[in-house]
């Protein structure tokens, strides 16, 4: 859903998103029929430290019963009628099926991939049943529609949004198996309940009826949203033509599980062992440490950091320590080709998935009467084709210039340095001597700032500051919910009474053998008043966040870089939209009903405070000392924020790019590759381009297991945005505690509180009182003034 993006976090390589979601894929795995507006968060970008990096927080456990307080009763989701007792495990059967009971909140420790098959053939059975009797009865009312409607798809969301959510955190070949078995059941109902003429008319009545104008604006937005979403469902398709419509959605469906599956094992497949300390020279020891805990992994028992042998792995947290800081230029070689050509060879190569993935999209669309799947794509979103392609192309010229200088100073940095083939600086070598530069130009060193920032130092900041900005507090409730890992934590969001008003859950480390890597929030629960288990409080909103940072080595706290400061901000922006909504209509609360690209400006909005100095320096304290940062060493961050910001930006354009090429002008079977179109857009967005043998495409999951098909953009149409609202901060001067705290309530109560409820446009000028600018984005990039095009 969904996040990030300091350019100081940027990796000069391209990181590929591992991590999908449920269905951006955020989570989830595959595109899914549901509407487009009660799609989760999505994973962050490419190019940001969001996608890569995580937190660390050990499990405190307690009893459930010492935790929760009786006042503050947990609305629970029902997923059946009746609680039952347990049978053995061994042969568990649809009543003691833990998908199947009534639980506060999602059984991620009990569900097991025997659980799969009947659970959600059992859910899929009873929602049928509910879907015939609401076609029987259905009336062009809330009562007698809406919120029916909303309990169906409720149910389905969060049943299968927990299994999904378990294949990115603790996937095993029986939970693939599992899944793979019941997910044509589920498209299959979710096409058909997508495709319910009753209801499309109904809904069609309501918009129609002399009581329009009454509705709520909440309302308004949900009737529109299912009208258009029936007819991209393909509801006014006839007999055949919807049947092929149908196939194709299936075969989509499974073509992108299984695209992210050969991302997911061809990034598990690749180790590296290495006995010779000179080979990993340069890195650092925090580095050292997690490549020996993973030979220890590995059977290397007696590894250690000083000592060996350490494995080098395609996880992130290993990938970037071997880019950024090995001096073995040969092993950073090796590295770099094996990340940009993952998952494009052998059983795992996924070419000819992309080339079906964009055939059928094609055909989709021209079924639907598009001329090409972006259009499709565009139809629930802010922007259009031409406005998404007129942004790019004008963060294009104001990088283009940027981005030749930052090459320039590179060469010339190299040549004092002595370095090699200076003339002719590769891919593998951009992200080491960039590093060198940054820690020349600004003397800062990364790893040399962990220990100012250990995790518990930078939780308490970020609640302090939530706090401050507006009004809540985060406590622990670990032992409250069920978890799937050890380490994962669970939290209670309470508002200035006290009272409980959301809830989240924190899985921090990266798990090689059985996580996807990235990082994203995606949501459990919604809020919602149909959900109401009193009839006068709504259902609080649950949500999750997901990392993978390298965890800690020995007794240390974990300590974290600056760069994985910005990614915890990030994501934790993206479920404060979700907790904090105050829209009781769960079809369009929280990030529910928020088009695509303006779903990130609440993650974005939040790494802004990352360097704030009040902020900062509250979180940035030696974990054995106490010394808080020198303020010297803070003013070089911030002078080091926008580093390389040209070159970051066409980073993210080629992405972008070469995203809405392939689905606008791209003639799949055509006289281009796809590997065509990327060297010809990268011609014109990367002042070095890729190697011939670069293969990015093919463990590009945000377009071809996620939501971010011809959505790519967004992250840069959302920073716009994201970037206006944290301006208005600077207008109120962000040294006034008191001007901070009221524009911080004006944006709970308008980004934060409305959600899908209003057009993102209405709510940032409600906020904001104009129109967004993309004046404060090229300001904080350093872009300004706007350079020649190249």
């Amino acid at each position: 859903m969904a996040a990030r993006f300091s350019l100081s976090r940027s990796i000069p390589f391209p990181l590929q998103p591992i991590c999908l979601r449920r269905p951006p894929p955020p989570p989830h795995s595959s595109p899914s029929i549901y509407p487009a507006h009660l799609l989760k968060s999505p994973p962050c970008p490419l190019w940001t430290s969001s996608f890569s990096l995580c937190l660390r927080l050990q499990t405190i456990r307690s009893s459930t019963a010492s935790t929760r307080r009786p006042s503050e009763t947990v609305r629970s989701f029902r997923a059946s009628a009746s609680t039952v007792s347990e049978t053995p495990k061994l042969s568990p059967t649809v009543d003691d099926n833990p998908l199947l009971k009534d639980f506060e909140f999602p059984p991620f420790d009990a569900v097991e991939p025997s659980h799969i098959r009947p659970g959600i053939r059992a859910l899929l059975k009873k929602l049928e049943n509910q879907l015939v009797e609401l076609e029987k009865t259905v009336e062009p009312t809330w009562p007698k529609l809406v919120e029916p409607l909303e309990k169906i798809t409720d149910q389905l969301m969060v049943v299968w949004g927990a299994v999904n959510h378990l294949k990115a955190v603790k996937d095993t070949p029986e939970l693939r198996s599992a899944i793979e078995e019941v997910q044509p059941e589920r498209v299959e109902f979710e096409l058909k309940l997508g495709q319910s003429k009753p209801i499309y008319n109904a809904f069609k009545a309501i918009r129609e009826s002399s009581d329009w104008e009454a509705l709520s604006d909440a309302r308004k937005r949900i009737v529109e949203f299912q009208i258009k979403e029936a007819i991209l469902n393909g509801i006014s398709l006839e007999d055949d033509t919807r049947d092929k419509f149908n196939k194709i959605q299936q075969e989509l469906v499974r073509l992108s599980q299984k695209f992210g599956e050969n991302v997911l094992d061809a990034t598990k497949k690749f180790e590296k062992l290495i006995i010779d300390r000179e080979e990993i020279e340069g890195l650092p020891a925090t580095a050292l440490g997690f490549a020996a805990q993973t030979a220890v992994s590995k059977g290397h028992e007696n590894a250690t950091a000083e000592n060996g042998p350490w494995v080098i792995t395609l996880d992130a947290p290993s990938l970037m320590s071997v880019m950024q800081h090995a001096r073995n230029r040969a092993l950073r070689e090796e590295v770099y080709c094996a990340h940009v050509t993952r998952a494009s060879s052998g059983d795992l190569d996924n070419t000819e998935i992309i080339d079906n993935i964009l055939k059928l999209r094609l055909e989709k669309a021209k079924l639907l009467g598009y001329n090409n799947y972006a259009e499709v794509s565009m139809a629930t979103k802010m922007a259009t084709v031409d406005k998404a392609e007129e942004l790019l192309e004008k963060i294009r010229n104001a990088s283009w210039n940027a981005a030749v200088q930052d090459m320039e100073e590179l060469k010339l940095f190299c040549q004092t340095q002595g370095a090699t083939k200076v003339n002719d600086l590769s891919h593998w070598d951009i992200s080491f001597w960039s590093e060198r530069l940054r820690e020349s130009k600004y003397e800062i060193n990364e790893e040399e700032l962990r220990p100012y920032f250990s995790l518990p130092k930078v939780m308490d900041g970020l609640f302090n500051l939530a706090k401050m900005l507006f009004g809540i507090d985060i406590e622990p409730a670990d032992g409250l919910a069920p978890v799937w890992n050890k380490d994962v934590r669970f939290y209670r969001v309470k508002d200035s009474s006290g009272s409980s008003i959301a809830y989240f859950y924190f899985d921090p480390y990266s798990r090689r053998s059985e996580k996807r890597g990235g990082a994203w929030m995606d949501e459990v629960v919604a809020r919602s008043r149909v959900f109401s288990r009193d009839g006068r409080s709504p259902r609080l909103p649950v949500a999750h966040m997901v990392c993978n940072q390298m965890p800690p080595v020995g007794d240390k706290p974990s300590l974290m870089t600056f760069r994985e400061v910005e990614t915890v901000f990030h994501e934790f922006g993206h479920a404060l939209q979700h907790m904090l909504t105050e829209q009781d209509e769960g079809l369009v609360a929280g990030i529910r009903g928020i088009e695509w690209d303006a779903v990130e400006l609440p993650s974005q909005f939040m790494e802004n405070w990352c360097y704030h100095r009040d902020t900062l320096m509250g979180i940035a304290k030696h974990y054995e000392t106490g010394e808080s940062l020198p303020e010297n060493i803070y003013k070089k961050l911030l002078a080091a924020r926008t580093y390389r910001a040209g070159s970051l930006c066409l980073r993210q354009l080629r992405f972008s790019c070469v995203d809405l090429e392939l689905h606008t002008k791209y003639v799949p079977g055509g006289s281009e590759t796809i590997y065509d179109v990327d060297q010809r857009i990268s011609k014109r967005t990367q002042v070095i381009p890729p190697l011939p043998e670069d293969r990015f495409l093919c463990s590009f999951s945000h377009i071809f297991a996620g939501g971010y098909a011809s959505g790519y953009y967004s992250y840069m149409w959302a920073e716009v945005l994201s970037a206006d609202a944290f301006s208005a901060f600077e207008d109120a001067g962000l040294n006034d505690e008191k001007a901070v705290k009221e524009t911080g309530h004006r944006f709970r109560e308008t980004i934060l509180a409305l959600g899908g409820g209003k057009s993102p446009l209405e709510v940032f000028v409600e906020f904001r009182g104009r129109e967004p600018s993309p004046e404060p984005l090229l300001r904080h990039k350093g872009l300004l003034p706007v350079s020649a095009s190249a």
